[in-house]
């Protein structure tokens, strides 16, 4: 077994790698779905201070919530620790903790990422260098992604990286749901006719439109697209999926590799989350009942994280704490 120390670097390495990704993703995706509407409908930018769960931190250093000052916020600014470069930083500074640990390529991809970031991010606030930026960003992350798949032996530091991706991603799955979510069911009269559009735009902000496409087979709507990213086991983005990714990498991997020590409590939590999606009636949910379900798993996935903390992470408590507190 590791060392709980590095345990939880490398958790939360893959936790903020997986984070600065979805930031891009999401800020492209949002981009573009404003580039669809009529002129003057708005509708998007200040969701996203809400998905990332940064509004008072927000309203701390700026006073208007315009589309400037939010990419700011959220790619460029180092005060917001949530921001894409301020999740590359902390990305980057478990890794540098863990040079002695990590393959000599991994440490150089996470280490060139983050002084790329550096100096382009605050370039990407404006429309014109955003796209390019954010997808750079995309790509080098999987170019990082494919290092730790391709040449780690699936030992405990390959199962904790394993653990945080999956945790993060089935986060910012449930914080885009919720706040889509939120957002249609008060919307006005204005708004309701691009609701179609909206929910494509949630589906492109985790590059899920063309799975759900395949898998669906029916066109663009909220509550087959709700079932879609909660419940199905098949697409790697979904919260079902990624649950039982971090299932498989505590309980073992079909004898390919030995599960996790001191499991009994991660595995308790994460099978009550996870009977809790699959049992759902989403379509009865859209009717009533929602966001009060989807706040239900948020939680629950804090308590999976508790619980990993206090399994595998206790000798380092205080920095565990720490650095929840932009989970």
């Amino acid at each position: 077994m590791l060392l709980s120390r590095v345990a939880e670097h490398l958790y939360w390495m893959a936790r903020y790698l997986e984070r600065a990704e979805n930031t891009a993703r999401l800020t492209n995706a949002t981009s573009n779905l404003l580039l669809d509407l009529p002129k003057g409908v708005d509708l998007g930018w200040e969701s996203l201070l809400g998905i990332m769960g940064s509004r008072a931190e927000f309203f701390q250093h700026y006073n208007v919530v315009d589309e400037r000052n939010l990419m700011r916020w959220l790619l460029a600014d180092e005060r917001n620790p949530g921001s894409l470069l301020g999740s590359l930083s902390l990305a980057r500074e478990n890794a540098r903790i863990l040079r002695d640990v990590l393959q000599r390529e991994l440490w150089e991809e996470i280490n060139d990422l983050y002084l790329m970031a550096k100096r382009d991010a605050a370039g990407a606030v404006g429309r014109r260098k955003r796209y390019e930026f954010n997808r750079a960003v995309v790509s080098r992350r999987q170019a990082i992604l494919g290092i730790v798949v391709g040449t780690t032996s699936r030992n405990d530091a390959f199962q904790f990286m394993v653990i945080g991706r999956n945790l993060e991603r089935a986060d910012m799955s449930t914080r885009i749901l919720d706040a889509a979510t939120v957002e249609l069911m008060h919307s006005g009269d204005e708004l309701r006719p691009f609701g179609n559009i909206r929910w494509m735009s949630v589906l492109r902000s985790l590059t899920a439109y063309q799975m759900y496409r395949q898998h669906v087979q029916v066109r663009v709507r909220g509550p087959a697209v709700l079932r879609f990213l909660l419940q199905d086991r098949l697409f790697p983005r979904t919260v079902a999926f990624c649950l039982r990714e971090i299932q498989i990498c505590l309980e073992g991997r079909d004898g390919a590799a030995a599960g996790l020590p001191n499991n009994q409590e991660p595995l308790r939590i994460l099978g009550r989350v996870l009977r809790k999606i699959d049992q759902a009636d989403v379509y009865a949910l859209v009717e009533s009942g929602l966001h009060q379900f989807i706040d239900e798993v948020q939680v629950g996935l804090i308590d999976i994280h508790t619980a990993l903390s206090n399994s595998y992470f206790g000798n380092a408590q205080s920095q565990s704490q720490s650095q929840a507190q932009v989970a």
